[in-house]
C-alpha cells in the first residue's frame, strides 16, 4: 500500500517536472503550506536565489490575522507576495502548487497575488 507522504511527493515531483518543461524561463511562486501558517516564495531556479518571500508567520501580519492556516490569511500573503515581487521587478511567473491541491487556501492565495499584480 502507498503512503500519502509518498503519494504527494509523486505528485510534487510530477508537478515540478511539468512546470520545468513548461515555463520558458519565467520564475516559479512555490507554496508551502503547514497545518499552522502558510509561506510562499518567488524563486528564480537558474540563480538559485529566492527574491521575495512572503508568510502567516511575519511579525506584523500575525497580530492581525486570527489564525495563519486559513483563506483570509492565504489572501494577505498572497498580496503581500505580489507586492514584493513587483518591487524587485517580476511580473510574470508560473505557479508551483508542489504537492497540494488547488483549492482553497493555495487558490486563494493565488487569486490574491493575481489580483495584486502578478500574471501566470
Amino acid at each position: 500500500m502507498t503512503s500519502a507522504a509518498s503519494l504527494f511527493e509523486r505528485r510534487k515531483t510530477r508537478v515540478r517536472y511539468r512546470i520545468r518543461k513548461n515555463s520558458g524561463g519565467r520564475l516559479r511562486l512555490t507554496v508551502f503550506r503547514s497545518e499552522r501558517h502558510i509561506y510562499a516564495q518567488v524563486i528564480d531556479d537558474a540563480k538559485g536565489a529566492t527574491l521575495a518571500q512572503a508568510s502567516s508567520v511575519e511579525k506584523d501580519l500575525k497580530g492581525t490575522l486570527k489564525t495563519g492556516a486559513d483563506k483570509s490569511a492565504a489572501t494577505e500573503v498572497g498580496k503581500r507576495l505580489a507586492e514584493r515581487a513587483i518591487k524587485a521587478g517580476v511580473s510574470q511567473v508560473v505557479f508551483d502548487r508542489g504537492g497540494y491541491l488547488y483549492h482553497g487556501r493555495v487558490k486563494a492565495l493565488a487569486d490574491a497575488a493575481r489580483e495584486a499584480g502578478l500574471s501566470f
